[in-house]
């Protein structure tokens, strides 16, 4: 008898148990977080191939991937508080001229936005995680003033003005 009632004990408390699990796992599958609860963006998936095809790849995704007025402002807004690696008196939204590496990163972001859906968070991680990618030991924020327009990005330059002759 003691047995029988135990083995009735651990079946109803394993029962209601697995029944609260299964609530609990419903409830949060169908209840979207409090509105305040800020998220944390998601990690950009964007993988880098070799510098040289990916700038031209970026530089062409310029030329041809036109954003929408919602759109660029998401642009606006990641790239507007970084800096210009060839001249920190810019931001990285206008640079002082459109060189190869201002053209890549614009193209890049242009993708990003219209065919991923990127966000502000995302696109300005993905910046950065390009301007480092080409040239690991930084920028000095003064390639214009120092002639290093038609420098490769890896030296410090902004790769020339010329998409069709891209310094590497």
């Amino acid at each position: 008898m003691k047995r029988t009632n135990l083995i009735a004990i651990v079946v109803g408390v394993m029962a209601l148990a697995f029944g609260l699990g299964a609530a609990q796992q419903s409830h949060a599958k169908t209840t979207p977080p409090p509105a305040t609860q800020k998220q944390p963006a998601a990690e950009p998936s964007i993988q880098f191939e070799a510098v040289q095809p990916q700038t031209k790849k970026f530089i062409e995704y310029h030329k041809t991937i036109r954003l929408t007025p919602e759109q660029e402002k998401i642009k606006s807004d990641a790239l507007s508080p970084l800096k210009a690696v060839c001249c920190k008196d810019f931001s990285a939204l206008t640079c002082c001229c459109p060189c190869n590496f201002s053209k890549s990163l614009w193209g890049m972001t242009h993708y990003l936005i219209a065919k991923k859906g990127y966000t502000v968070a995302q696109v300005q991680d993905a910046a950065k995680a390009w301007i480092a990618y080409v040239n690991p030991k930084g920028f000095s924020g003064d390639v214009c003033q120092t002639s290093g327009c038609n420098r490769p990005f890896a030296q410090n330059g902004c790769g020339g003005m010329d998409d069709k002759a891209i310094v590497f």
